[in-house]
């Protein structure tokens, strides 16, 4: 083989290279400002089976990374760093090469990490009663809380649920993943494995209690929170001291109350009231953001979330209405969101 050939290989090689390596980019850790090397990127392809791993590669010490792989539909880049795992979405005909991925270092400690939001959604009917929780934690500093051992978020649950919960984390930007809910050296107090990144972290928690109608109902909150709030959905009544009667919002019709106090014994009457949505259908045909995709489904036959506006207060409310989801649909992935 003359020289001349070599030279002309050696050109359709280095031609020919950057479709071996269509995924390029730098991982930049936003708590130092610097290049991180070390991290785990894959890449993922979202398909009808859910998210299927195809290849990976590890950040240099500049933090540079190469997938030799074409996106072709929708991907996912998942980044673990420190056991805690960051996404960043590929539609098609977005760029993939030159990107950059944020990872934050991790610690034990919530620091910034505060609760700012808590509510409690109370449905009675037929002699048991779902309880729906809603904590929602603002993280304005630059490191990620994730404590695998004692859990982020712990909650008050009675005996009477029988340590039975489900859970969820929403990272920030991210999409309801299934949480990892466990107990605690304290009595009806429970953990949940869920890193709380920088940004707004939200937690969805569901247990069932028995109760009858009238009877009195206690309940804890074991959290630092900002602002608490107990809400009894159209149809039900809320009796208790020590609430602030915040009114009844709008949209929903369900009755709000704030809760200064650590704890609660409030007694409920009546049965929740659920009216369906006049334009659902037209909402589908548009394909427009839904809310069974944007809330969690929690278990079979469970209440989706109805998002409540809180007027001058500026709060966020869920309600949960009824869903046809199987279990089992979820991803329990901890920190993917």
């Amino acid at each position: 083989m003359g020289w001349g050939a070599i030279q002309f290989i050696a050109w359709l090689l280095a031609v020919a290279s950057p479709a071996f390596s269509a995924i390029t980019g730098t991982v930049i850790n936003r708590t130092t400002g610097l290049p991180q090397a070390g991290a785990t990127i894959g890449f993922n392809r979202l398909g009808q089976n859910g998210i299927e791993l195809v290849d990976q590669a590890k950040s240099d010490a500049q933090g540079k990374f190469s997938i030799n792989q074409t996106p072709q539909g929708p991907c996912l880049l998942r980044t673990a760093f420190d056991g805690v795992t960051y996404n960043h979405m590929l539609p098609p005909g977005s760029p993939s090469t030159d990107l950059t991925v944020e990872v934050f270092d991790v610690t034990k400690l919530p620091g910034a990490a505060k609760i700012s939001k808590h509510m409690l959604l109370f449905e009675p009917s037929g002699g048991r009663m779902t309880v729906n929780e809603v904590v929602i934690f603002n993280n304005d500093g630059k490191t990620a809380w994730y404590d695998a051992s004692n859990g982020t978020l712990h909650f008050f649950m009675p005996a009477s649920a029988g340590g039975k919960a489900t859970a969820q984390g929403t990272a920030p930007e991210g999409v309801p993943i299934g949480a990892a809910v466990g107990p605690t050296a304290t009595a009806n107090v429970f953990k949940i494995d869920f890193p709380v990144k920088p940004g707004e972290t939200r937690f969805d928690i569901v247990y069932t209690v028995p109760y009858t109608e009238g009877a009195d109902y206690q309940g804890k909150v074991v959290t630092q929170d900002e602002n608490t709030y107990l809400i009894a959905p159209k149809g039900v009544t809320l009796d208790g001291a020590g609430l602030n009667d915040l009114g009844v919002e709008p949209s929903s019709q369900a009755h709000i109350y704030g809760l200064a106090a650590t704890s609660y014994q409030i007694k409920l009457t009546g049965t929740p009231v659920v009216a369906p949505t006049a334009d659902s259908g037209a909402a589908d045909q548009d394909n427009g953001p839904q809310i069974e995709q944007i809330m969690p489904r929690l278990y079979s036959k469970a209440v989706p979330i109805i998002l409540l506006a809180l007027g001058v207060l500026a709060v966020g409310f869920a309600l949960l209405y009824r869903s046809k989801t199987a279990p089992g649909q979820e991803t329990n992935e901890r920190g993917r969101g």
